[in-house]
């Protein structure tokens, strides 16, 4: 492990350079070009096979050493947030409105520093394929890894198994944490439209009111999770929108209100959407008013796999430094698009600190304040490298 902390050491410069100059001009989903291009010409200067937009934007790098028939995933995602940058930061965002608020700047960075000290030591046998994957920050179905997947990603590029990292603000720097199991949640948007019968707000008897009852919808979501899912079970239902009315006096027509729905499990998903379509049609029912529902399914659970998060672990427990390492830490209720490519192959996902002290490496992901930690491109980069040289030269691979 010293020695390759040691290897990647010696490159930090270039790569916290790298990082900064990706924080600076940071792109949306799907409009990854400058990064993309920056990525694939890195991976062909250190040797690897590279094919460029797979699932529009998406680059996979690939790399064989030896005559081995395993063959690992390890995937960075590259898109930024539509958010107005604070950080006040020299190398601040210059697209203005666009930030790599969530730290994907150093998630790619780490990757591609892992990448040229994996083909520099070629200390592995099999085939390790680099995914730098677009839009994770997309939100719907049909985001950078969905689109991947869909382009074939896993039959052009067999892998046994696939690996992902995320910064975790708010925990010790380089602290690696894993969990078994259902780890970040699923993520459901729901828009909902009342139509009723508008009128003079002097007059409410002539009229069919959507804003009492869209009132009337929003208290009685709140009894979705609280009187239908098992209280060991996690669920949200959170109303995030809610627009009626343009004067005091008058009583609109329609009235639009849109929430989240998150959770662990298939049924309970599945519960959840019966429930919120029931409750809204029978109270819009009951004030008189009509309500059309797009109901879209995100983002599923993220599933880490119990054999491959055992292994990532015991990598990460030789690897971190004492004391900064968790074996189980807490599953999150945000959600992540790795969970499709969780869903084709085996796999596990792992947190690694960002920083718990004042400052913007501190700062909540998607805050307009929050930066990567530099310190994390040596940590983050070294992890990939042990762990894939492990899972390549162990008995992990595929099993025909």
């Amino acid at each position: 492990m010293k020695n390759i902390r040691t290897l990647i050491e010696r490159d930090v410069e270039e790569f916290v350079a790298l990082r900064r100059d990706l924080h600076q001009h940071p792109e949306l989903a799907f409009n990854e070009i400058r990064t993309g291009g920056i990525v694939a010409d890195l991976l062909e200067k250190w040797g690897y096979k590279v094919e460029r937009n797979i699932g529009t934007t998406g680059i996979v790098g690939q790399l064989r050493s030896g005559d081995g028939s395993a063959a690992i995933g390890l995937r960075a995602d590259m898109d930024a947030l539509p958010i107005l940058e604070a950080t006040g930061l020299p190398y601040a965002s210059v697209n203005s409105g666009v930030m790599h608020a969530c730290g994907h700047d150093g998630h790619t960075t780490m990757l591609l520093a892992a990448a040229k000290a994996l083909a520099e030591r070629r200390n592995f046998n099999g085939t390790v394929n680099l995914i730098f994957q677009p839009a994770e920050e997309y939100g719907r179905p049909d985001s950078g890894a969905a689109r991947m997947v869909a382009d074939g990603l896993f039959e052009k590029f067999p892998c046994d198994a696939v690996f992902g990292i995320h910064n975790m603000p708010g925990s010790p720097q380089g602290q690696l944490q894993f969990y078994d199991g259902a780890m970040m949640a699923s993520s459901d948007s729901v828009s909902i439209k009342i139509t009723g019968r508008g009128g003079h707000g002097a007059q409410p008897h002539t009229t069919a009111d959507p804003i009492v009852a869209t009132a009337a919808i929003v208290v009685a979501l709140q009894t979705v999770v609280a009187r239908n899912i098992n209280p060991l079970d996690a669920a949200v239902v959170t109303v995030g929108v809610m627009q009626a009315g343009m004067a005091n006096n008058v009583i609109p027509e329609a009235a639009q209100i849109e929430l989240t729905v998150r959770c662990f499990k298939p049924e309970v998903r599945d519960l959840l959407e019966d429930r919120i379509r029931d409750l809204v049609a029978t109270q819009a029912q009951s004030f008189g008013v009509k309500a059309d529902i797009d109901y879209v399914r995100g983002y599923p659970a993220l599933q880490n796999s119990t054999e491959e998060t055992e292994f990532a672990r015991e990598v990460g427990q030789r690897f971190a430094a004492e004391g900064n390492f968790v074996a189980q830490t807490t599953p999150m209720t945000g959600s992540e698009d790795f969970a499709f490519m969780l869903e084709k192959r085996p796999g596990s996902y792992v947190f690694l600190g960002n920083g718990d002290q004042p400052g913007p490496v501190s700062r909540a992901l998607h805050n307009d304040g929050f930066d990567f930690n530099d310190a994390n491109i040596v940590e983050g980069a070294a992890y990939w490298v042990a762990l894939t040289e492990e899972f390549l030269n162990g008995t992990r691979g595929r099993k025909d």
